[in-house]
């Protein structure tokens, strides 16, 4: 008997059923965890980046397996992480995460994103930058709705910037100001970025007229190779003379977009695409998603980041489509308001809505191309929110 009794002893079930409250905590969590692999897998949501935080919450919250400890990192009294202390005491997440921790996959994620991303249509037309700034005004305003719901001016950054609908951003800017939160905000935003499709159309329709999303957008001039070239030099030059504290994002960005235009890195391009932007996507995506265990994540903080962070996100694509409006209102129709939808940061998801629905109007309309120049910009304009953040607060 005494055999069967220290068998049950090693098996994760007496903490299990050691307390009703976490069992039903932790039952709760499986609930939250199906649904994400359902999104995943059934409806295709992001599935490069659901499945794998989905996955990491479940070994987050695996009774007994003690995967990941939140406290090697964040202190009570504020001290700064003790290396020698996680190698002791950690196990295999917790050197995982030190990959977030140390800002080092956001910014890999971004080398990816830039070399597999084209510039050509911001720089054929540059005034799409400013949709892609105008997009940024979700970010903001989730910011003082999240001061005025009793949020720290730390916490409230990171969840404004979930508007900026950019999960390496948000992730960066968590894991600096507010890591107790990186869960909830990181399921929030790859979430929200899953859901464009379905969460943008609705106000696209209602703050366009027929007439402005029917409207046909004139071929975008050729670039040439020495204007490719020259963007990510530049833009990384005037961008972090401004904000310093975005390098980090805008810096891998350009590089990745430099490997790719220039010609003659292709293995590294190719490598920034594939290879290294997988590895780090399971990396990011199961160090995330083993934040959120049960006892963090089912808070009333929580629902309000959810909330907010939907606020954030249709308050920037609203903010988007309205500098579109103005922008076609002064070149007297010339620019389809549509596009302006795209500014928020979701590459190239965002721009095919723009398309979609532009071409439910107009069959003969294809935004696509016109609609990456504010979708690239808002790139750019999320990882400057970033850094603003970071360089107020951190």
């Amino acid at each position: 008997m005494s055999f069967f009794i220290n068998l049950y002893e090693t098996t994760g079930l007496p903490e299990l059923f050691s307390d009703p409250i976490h069992l039903g905590k932790t039952l709760a969590m499986y609930v939250i965890i199906g649904a994400l692999f359902y999104l995943a897998i059934v409806r295709k949501f992001e599935p490069l980046l659901l499945l794998p935080i989905a996955f990491g919450m479940l070994l987050a919250n695996l009774p007994g397996a003690n995967l990941f400890h939140m406290d090697l990192f964040i202190h009570p009294d504020g001290s700064p992480i003790n290396m020698q202390q996680i190698a002791e005491e950690g196990n295999l997440i917790d050197f995982l995460y030190l990959g977030v921790k140390l800002g080092i996959y956001p910014s890999l994620i971004f080398l990816g994103v830039g070399a597999m991303t084209d510039f050509s249509a911001l720089i054929a037309n540059p005034k799409s930058l400013l949709m892609g700034a105008g997009a940024q005004l979700g970010v903001f305003v989730a910011f003082s709705g999240a001061i005025l719901l009793g949020f720290t001016p730390m916490e409230a950054g990171s969840i404004g910037i979930i508007g900026g609908a950019d999960g390496p951003t948000a992730i960066l800017v968590t894991k600096t100001l507010a890591p107790h939160l990186l869960g909830a905000i990181a399921i929030a935003a790859y979430s929200y970025m899953a859901l464009i499709p379905i969460i943008q159309p609705p106000f696209m329709k209602l703050l366009t007229t027929k007439q402005e999303r029917a409207i046909v957008m004139t071929t975008l001039r050729p670039v040439s190779k020495t204007e490719k070239i020259l963007f990510p030099i530049i833009v990384t030059l005037v961008v972090t003379l401004i904000v310093p504290d975005a390098a980090p994002l805008v810096g891998f960005l350009m590089l990745g977009n430099l490997l790719n235009v220039s010609g003659v890195c292709d293995r590294l391009s190719k490598t920034a695409q594939n290879e290294l932007m997988n590895i780090v996507t399971i990396f990011l995506g199961v160090s995330v998603g083993a934040t959120a265990n049960a006892d963090n994540f089912l808070a009333l903080s929580t629902v309000k980041i959810i909330v907010l962070g939907l606020t954030a996100f249709i308050i920037s694509t609203c903010g988007g489509l309205l500098t579109g409006k103005i922008m076609c209102w002064i070149t007297k129709g010339k620019i389809n308001p549509l596009i302006g939808s795209a500014g928020v940061s979701a590459v190239p998801m965002a721009a095919r809505v723009s398309q979609v629905v532009g071409q439910k109007e107009n069959p003969s309309n294809f935004l696509l191309m016109h609609a990456m120049g504010p979708n690239v910009a808002g790139v750019i304009g999320s990882a400057v929110a970033a850094g603003v953040f970071l360089s107020y607060f951190a």
